[in-house]
């Protein structure tokens, strides 16, 4: 039995046309498929392209396929890489010089799938993307342009919506919204050595698990076209809460004092409360450590120089000061008490959510604890 002799390597068989093997030279570069006038009539018998005898193409209906294919170079394979909806809307705009299945053979989809999306391009999917926008856009909106995708998504979750946070985060990047970030702070200088330094009994321990146990406290500075106006806090570490302000145009021991008083007068502790601050000279000085003593409160101090032994006061203002007192323009003090006040009672306290207490806001999150201990 002999063996079939192979055939030459400068061969391969390309196709079979009228009974007979009609062989290519291997060595021939393959062209580059174009979708445009050329190639979409490439899929049949185009115009001085035709096979005679079976043979190859006529060399005239070459030179007309590579000229029909030079005027748009890119066009073909720009579309080619496209999405499926790209394709069809392509085929859509060409529907009267090609027939659809040619089209479809040449794009790669089917014939089916074309005339579905004809019917209703647009998806079921893509309309619930477009009705949940809408609700992300009014809960960004009401949170004054403040949230990111995570509490949208707690957001979206409260009002019966079934989506994942990733699908959150897609749909924001599309409407070009994001939350409010970014906020540098220069540093200052030190002032002189304090009059009284108390031992810092807090130890940054920011967790408690009652409320009236640790308030930090703290004053900063709003810009105005008034000069400065300053502002004192007094915050629960157990929810968050601003439970004490005050504002005035002094930086004095009585703006530290009211904003205390304001505190002791809301929450009304029954036993002794750690009352931690920074060293500055409101809070080092006699009258702030005897008004302390007076009411059975704790005083703690942190590092000097250090931050981070008041973090949880110092979040709170940079909160503050990125979602809304630097998106405002104060021309007068009074209009700066009435922008943060309703921020503090208005929006942080009833409805901004928190991380540190479950992602509730403080007062929702002190009413549920005491919800419970009512239960047990």
């Amino acid at each position: 039995m002999t063996s079939k002799q192979p055939y030459p390597e400068e061969f391969k068989i390309e196709a079979v046309k009228g009974g007979r093997c009609v062989r290519a030279d291997r060595r021939e570069p393959a062209q580059p498929v174009q979708v445009d006038q050329g190639v979409l009539s490439a899929g049949g018998r185009t115009a001085g392209a035709g096979v005679a005898d079976g043979g190859d193409a006529a060399p005239e209906g070459r030179a007309a396929a590579r000229d029909r294919g030079a005027r748009h170079p890119k066009k073909g394979r720009r579309v080619l890489c496209q999405a499926i909806r790209v394709k069809y809307a392509f085929m859509k705009a060409h529907e009267a010089q090609h027939s659809v299945r040619r089209m479809c053979r040449v794009m790669q989809v089917h014939p089916s799938g074309y005339y579905a999306w004809k019917a209703e391009p647009e998806s079921s999917r893509a309309k619930d993307d477009r009705r949940l926008a809408g609700l992300l856009k009014q809960a960004w909106l009401e949170s004054g342009g403040v949230y990111g995708y995570r509490k949208l998504t707690l957001d979206m979750r409260d009002l019966g919506e079934r989506c994942g946070k990733h699908r959150v985060a897609r749909l924001l990047k599309l409407e070009g919204l994001h939350s409010q970030t970014g906020y540098r702070r220069r540093p200052g200088g030190r002032a002189g050595k304090p009059a009284v330094v108390a031992p810092n009994h807090l130890q940054r321990e920011f967790t408690v698990a009652q409320p009236n146990r640790s308030w930090v406290t703290d004053i900063t500075y709003i810009r105005t076209h008034e000069g400065w106006l300053y502002l004192a806090v007094v915050v629960d570490l157990f929810s968050r809460q601003v439970v004490g302000w005050s504002m005035g145009s002094r930086i004095d021991t009585s703006l530290v004092l009211d904003a205390l008083l304001m505190a002791l007068w809301r929450r009304r502790p029954e036993s002794p409360v750690t009352v931690h601050s920074d060293q500055g000279c409101q809070f080092t000085g006699h009258e702030w450590q005897t008004f302390l003593r007076e009411h059975n409160l704790v005083s703690s101090m942190s590092r000097r120089g250090n931050c981070h032994d008041n973090a949880v006061a110092e979040s709170f203002f940079q909160l503050l000061k990125r979602e809304r007192v630097r998106r405002q323009i104060y021309a007068t003090r009074s209009d700066a008490r009435t922008d943060i006040f309703n921020y503090i009672e208005m929006f942080y306290n009833p409805k901004r959510r928190h991380g540190t207490a479950g992602d509730t806001s403080p007062i929702e999150f002190e009413r549920r604890h005491f919800q419970r201990l009512t239960g047990v």
